[in-house]
């Protein structure tokens, strides 16, 4: 495909499985120079070079590059063209010759019905991708480490898997040349390039999604299965209603993954015994829901859910309504906010909710303080010592051990740069304040120790967050029952007068998963007596699809 790349990313079709792939799609004449797929385009075409070459380009820092070139039986494109995202490079017929070109609704037909064509090109396009993430620059992102929408673009599109340079423009001679190129001024500043076609200035969320083809989910879609929150039990959820032949859409309010997404290297989870992180493991989850067909929107965020006869209708905050005649409920929980003054202010600023290795690249030579006890603290400071001077450990329990898997105490004993701070709170945050708030950052926190009864300061300008759990259940109706800390009750939990107010009107009593309200389900961190583990998630998510035929099969009888 390109200049000496790994052999993985191509794959030359035989003869054979050229005549297989023709009845999905329609083969086109094309004369050099031909542009094939611009830049910039959804849900395009896969492209399948029966004659002459086909070249692929992508616009950098420095021009032009030209990434591949498809000879005969060879495809374009990478995870993309799979799940409809906006391309990154653009295609042009390099030698004139016939192109075959299969549309993504018939593309991803083929993926559900053809075996052995879908994993040739699912096992192609996830390499292609990973080989890019390193090696190409299509997407540039320039601004200050610390500055709050640099994280957030970075992190949206890092869970996305979508490669991309960051340039800060203080310690990058390029992100100057760049701007001067583009005629962008300091105060644009954050900005995220895509290729040579679009210039984002200070996006939001929102704006990142709608660039990039992330969120295009139309006003008025409806599906068999709804399913809110994309972290482990949603996905398992669309995984198997999708492959049985359920049409799934999926929304998440941040970035797919959850908490887990988060993690850094997760290494209790079955099948992986060297361990698998929570993006690797996030990103082949949704390449494999959408292999299915299912669709995911992100960021969107659900407001309201209202029952209408036999389906039900889902708000979003944007004013967009989608239908659903079930729904899983897969929000999971958030970390905490500790009550200190000026958190929200430095959040994004040093203060942290994740250790993945866009954290450990802002943080790196640092000193940093983590707090938590739990799991996922442990597997954070484990990440983050391999590229930080030293690691504080803060928790307000005597003995890790109660809260923590003990081959990751054994861990963090025998990392000689992380020290262990049981029974030891943070008491205040110390910044650089200015008179814009967004060139405020942490520089460092005092530290409350209640075993020595004293307050000492910590030079630590990151501190990340692992603190207890929050449902994000606010927007739900009050009649699916909730307990007192807002976790949805499911199955036996649920009592015969809460039923009754809900008007439950089936003559049997909710299923295992199933809240006050038939056919709405709740699985993973979000529901109530849940064990708050990703292998507990992913089973939920799987075994709820069951129970959703059976509850589907009683509205079609």
């Amino acid at each position: 495909m390109s200049d000496k790349p790994p052999a993985d990313i191509n794959y030359t079709f035989s003869d054979a499985e050229l005549e297989a792939l023709k009845p999905y799609g329609t083969v086109r004449s094309h004369a050099k120079g031909e542009m094939l797929v611009p830049e910039g385009r959804n849900q395009a075409d896969m492209l399948v070079t029966l004659s002459g070459e086909t070249h692929i380009f992508i616009e950098t820092p420095d021009g032009p590059r030209r990434v591949g070139w498809m000879e005969l039986g060879q495809f374009s494109g990478d995870i993309g063209v799979m799940t409809g995202q906006t391309t990154l490079a653009y295609t042009i017929m390099g030698e004139a010759g016939d192109v075959l070109h299969i549309a993504y609704p018939d593309f991803q037909r083929l993926l559900v019905e053809n075996s052995r064509l879908s994993d040739i090109f699912i096992t192609t396009l996830t390499a292609r991708r990973a080989f890019a993430r390193d090696n190409h620059s299509a997407v540039v992102v320039i601004g200050a480490a610390q500055d709050r929408l640099v994280f957030a673009a970075r992190d949206l599109l890092s869970k996305f898997g979508v490669p991309h340079l960051w340039l800060s423009p203080d310690r990058d001679p390029v992100a100057k040349t760049i701007m001067d190129a583009r005629d962008i001024a300091l105060g644009d500043l954050p900005v995220v390039l895509r290729g040579r076609s679009q210039v984002l200035v200070k996006p939001t969320a929102e704006e990142i999604a709608s660039s990039f083809g992330f969120d295009l989910l139309p006003d008025g879609e409806k599906a068999d299965v709804l399913v809110i929150g994309a972290g482990p039990a949603g996905l398992a959820a669309c995984v198997y209603a999708a492959s049985e032949g359920l049409d799934v859409v999926a929304i998440d309010a941040h970035n797919p993954g959850g908490q887990a997404g988060t993690s850094s290297k997760i290494e209790n989870y079955l099948g992986f015994p060297s361990g698998v992180s929570g993006q690797e493991l996030t990103e082949r989850a949704m390449t494999q829901a959408m292999k299915f067909g299912a669709r995911l929107a992100a960021p969107v965020k659900a407001t309201g859910l209202e029952r209408h006869d036999d389906h039900y209708c889902l708000s979003l905050s944007d004013g967009r309504r989608i239908g659903g005649r079930s729904v899983v409920i897969a929000t999971g929980a958030q970390y905490r906010r500790l009550p200190i003054r000026d958190l929200e202010r430095y959040e994004g600023r040093g203060i942290y909710y994740g250790a993945t290795p866009m954290e450990a690249q802002l943080c790196k030579g640092s000193e940093i303080a983590i707090v938590g006890a739990g799991n996922s603290a442990g597997q954070g400071a484990v990440f983050l010592s391999q590229t930080c001077e030293h690691v504080h450990m803060l928790y307000r329990r005597a003995d890790i051990r109660e809260t923590m898997s003990e081959y990751l105490v054994r861990r963090l004993e025998e990392t000689p740069n992380i020290t262990l701070h049981p029974q030891t709170e943070i008491a205040a945050l110390h910044g650089l304040e200015t008179d814009d708030i967004d060139t405020d950052r942490l520089t460092g926190i005092s530290v409350r120790r209640r075993d020595a009864g004293d307050i000492v300061p910590l030079d630590t300008p990151f501190v990340f967050l692992f603190v207890g759990a929050r449902p994000f259940t606010d927007w739900l109706p009050d009649s699916i029952a909730c307990d007192r800390s807002g976790f949805v009750q499911t199955g036996a939990r649920i009592s015969d007068a809460v039923l009754a107010d809900a008007r439950w009107d089936l003559d049997r009593r909710p299923t295992d998963f199933e809240t006050s309200w038939p056919r709405i389900y709740a699985v993973g961190d979000v529901q109530a007596g849940s064990v708050k583990r990703v292998a507990s998630a992913v089973g939920q998510g799987s075994v709820v699809v069951s129970a959703i035929h059976a509850a589907l099969g009683e509205t079609a009888s």
